[in-house]
């Protein structure tokens, strides 16, 4: 059951109303979606899974500041044998104490076992909202922040690797890059983290993760207080399901206080393309990845003091 939530006085940014508002360019990010599909399912192990390696070093590498590629080994959760991660992190303002970490999962899962078609079980996705959507978000971003750098602010833009490993009811095997990353993050740490996954929905709809809600309240409530001073009702003002996603592996792992910006409703309540094989990009929108690449660049430049 959903529980609205009461406004809170103390709120951390008001209105914005009279400032400027920096454009984020949503058919940009679904271009971006449609280029990490073109190389196929990303999932460990897979041909699209190393092009993919190469694809964001190559987009990323003359944005930020720093890269940092972690190539991890570890043992598959499910087969006798290892699995290879990569972590890709784009660093800006590097020697800034104040950091705040955007990051999202860019491998899709190796079978559609929501797919009504049982035939269709055991093939990969194509990942185009579950995956790709976050990712082309934060490819945006990094080009805006190189664009128009920051002052007060460094930022840590993750790409994690193996979130979609895991299995029904299995909580151990879900986010196994993000506890890799958590184990060597780098220094100085951020104070806070915003994921973004399966943001992509042409129905957009985003109440509050639960777990968001729990880990940190009042980030919460400052982000959907700041889209609502934007205009944007998508972000909506009630408490949702509670997800495991990278935010939490990262809140259990690290201590760092972390929220999620997902619709889980894909793409609606009645019909479902999670871990099917519609999770296409024609399935995506420009204007919903635009409302939420614009909320995060503005409210990052609005942390930073610059407006």
């Amino acid at each position: 059951m959903q529980i609205k939530l009461l406004l809170i006085s103390w709120l951390l940014i008001g209105r914005v109303s009279g400032e400027t508002i920096q454009y984020f360019d949503g058919e940009k990010s679904l271009k971006y979606i449609k280029e990490q599909c073109d190389l196929g399912p990303r999932f460990p192990g897979s041909p699209g899974h190393k092009l993919a390696i190469e694809y964001y070093k190559n987009h990323f590498k003359p944005l930020a500041d720093q890269l940092i590629i972690f190539n991890e080994t570890i043992l598959h959760p499910y087969r006798n044998d290892s699995l290879y991660l990569s972590n890709i992190l784009a660093r800006f303002n590097v020697d800034v104490q104040n950091r705040i970490l955007l990051l999202a999962h860019w491998d899709t899962r190796e079978v559609a076992d929501m797919d009504p078609i049982v035939e269709n079980q055991k093939t990969p996705i194509l990942g185009a909202n579950d995956g790709a959507s976050g990712v082309s978000i934060l490819m945006v971003l990094g080009q805006l922040f190189k664009q128009n750098p920051l002052i007060n602010l460094g930022i840590d833009i993750l790409l994690v690797d193996g979130e979609d490993m895991g299995k029904s009811g299995d909580s151990d095997n879900w986010g196994l890059g993000t506890k890799e990353f958590a184990k060597n993050i780098p220094s100085p740490r951020p104070r806070f983290a915003i994921c973004v996954d399966m943001v992509g929905d042409k129905e957009l709809s985003l109440p509050i993760e639960q777990y968001s809600y729990i880990q940190a309240p009042e980030l919460v409530l400052d982000v959907w207080n700041f889209a609502e001073s934007l205009g944007y009702t998508q972000f909506k003002k009630e408490i949702g399901r509670a997800i495991l996603d990278d935010h939490r592996v990262l809140y259990l792992h690290s201590g760092i206080p972390s929220i999620n910006i997902i619709d889980f409703d894909y793409p609606n309540k009645s019909e479902n393309y999670w871990h099917t094989l519609e999770d296409t990009p024609d399935k995506c929108s420009a204007e919903s990845l635009g409302v939420v690449g614009t909320v995060i660049l503005n409210y990052v430049y609005k942390l930073d003091g610059m407006f």
